[in-house]
């Protein structure tokens, strides 16, 4: 049985730093694609980052240049290190799962909620003016 469990989130101010992380166990970790998302109340899910099997990455625009996602195999382990963390970056963030990734010419596709079927309970982030 797929489970993640998300960790790191917290209260910080604006311009500061948080790391979450996502324990992944029940199956082969490094075979999924992996994703971070975040939920803002009163807004629709939105996907943050990815990376794939082979460690292709992909980015929200908004926060390309900020966040970066990464993963220890050996650990089945998922990171976001959110850096130069705004306001508007105040939301709950979710890890997710799945078989499957989505290319485009190649590159790594932003996924969409409805591209991972296994999720974790989220952890939240909230950042301060």
């Amino acid at each position: 049985q797929v489970q993640l469990v998300e960790s790191g989130g917290g209260s910080v101010q604006s311009g500061g730093s948080l790391r979450l992380s996502c324990a992944a166990s029940g199956y082969t970790y490094s075979t999924y694609c992996m994703g971070w998302f975040r939920q803002a109340p009163g807004k629709e899910r939105e996907g943050v980052a990815a990376i794939d099997s082979y460690g292709s990455t992909t980015y929200a625009d908004s926060v390309k240049g900020r966040f970066t996602i990464s993963q220890d195999n050996a650990k089945n382990t998922l990171y976001l290190q959110m850096n130069s963390l705004k306001p508007e970056d105040t939301a709950m963030y979710y890890c997710a799962a799945d078989r499957k990734a989505y290319y485009s010419g190649g590159y790594l596709n932003l996924p969409a909620p409805a591209d991972f079927g296994y999720w974790g309970q989220g952890t939240q982030v909230t950042v301060s003016s």
